[in-house]
C-alpha cells in the first residue's frame, strides 16, 4: 500500500513562493554585501580625504601650483574624481585589480598621476561608479582632486574601442585624462567593447614639475 500525499493548489503555490523567495534572498545576499562594502568604503575614504585636506591646506599656495607625485603603492588612495553635471563622485585608488574596482575607481598603473605631464588613466565598472558615463557629453567638466592639487578637465571625445586597444592609454605630450569602462552599459555578461572618455586638462594651466 502506497501513501499518497496530495497538496491543495493553494499550499503548492505557497511553497513555490517561499522557494523563489529563498532563491532571491540567496542571490541578493552577495550583491547587498558588495554594495554596503562599497558605500562604506567610499564614505570613509572621502571623509578621511577631506580631513587630510583640511590639515594640509595652504592658503598661500599660488594658483596653478602642484607638487609632482611619486607613484602610489597598490591600493593607496590617489584622490577623488567627480563629474558635477552627472552628480558622479568616486574615490580613486591605485590599481585595477578586482578588489580595487569593487570598492573604487582604479588608477591604471604606468599612466601619469594628476599633476604629472601626460595621460592619466582611470578605470571603473560600468554597473557601479561609471554607469553615469553613458550620459556624458563633450564639453562636460571633470574634476580630479588630490592632496597635491585640484585638476579640472574638459571632455573632448567619447569613443568605443576593442578591449585590446591600448593606444588610448599611450603617453601624451598634453595633460589629458582617459576614463575607461566596459560597453555596452546594459550588456549582460562580459561586455565586448570599451567606452573611452578623453578629456583635456584646463586647470591649472601650468604645473610645477617637481620631484
Amino acid at each position: 500500500m502506497r501513501l499518497r500525499i496530495v497538496l491543495p493548489p493553494a499550499a503548492l503555490w505557497i511553497m513555490l513562493r517561499y522557494f523563489f523567495l529563498a532563491v532571491a534572498v540567496g542571490c541578493l545576499g552577495p550583491y547587498s554585501y558588495s554594495y554596503l562594502e562599497r558605500v562604506t568604503y567610499q564614505a570613509w575614504e572621502s571623509r578621511q580625504f577631506d580631513r587630510t585636506l583640511e590639515r594640509t591646506a595652504d592658503a598661500a599656495r599660488p594658483a596653478g601650483y602642484a607638487v609632482r607625485q611619486s607613484p602610489e603603492v597598490s591600493g593607496a588612495v590617489v584622490g577623488r574624481l567627480s563629474v558635477p553635471r552627472l552628480h558622479l563622485f568616486a574615490m580613486v585608488r591605485e590599481g585595477v585589480d578586482r578588489k580595487t574596482l569593487l570598492l573604487a575607481v582604479g588608477h591604471i598603473p604606468a599612466t601619469a598621476l594628476p599633476g604629472q605631464p601626460g595621460n592619466v588613466g582611470v578605470a571603473g565598472h560600468r554597473d557601479t561608479f561609471f554607469r553615469g558615463l553613458k550620459d556624458l557629453k563633450t564639453g562636460d567638466e571633470i574634476e580630479f582632486s588630490t592632496l597635491t592639487g585640484d585638476f579640472k578637465y574638459v571632455v573632448e571625445s567619447l569613443t568605443v574601442v576593442e578591449p585590446d586597444n591600448m593606444a588610448v592609454l599611450a603617453p601624451s605630450t598634453q595633460n589629458v585624462l582617459t576614463m575607461v569602462t566596459c560597453y555596452p552599459f546594459y550588456y549582460i555578461g562580459n561586455a565586448p567593447k570599451r567606452f573611452v572618455v578623453r578629456a583635456r586638462q584646463v586647470v591649472p594651466q601650468m604645473l610645477a614639475n617637481m620631484e
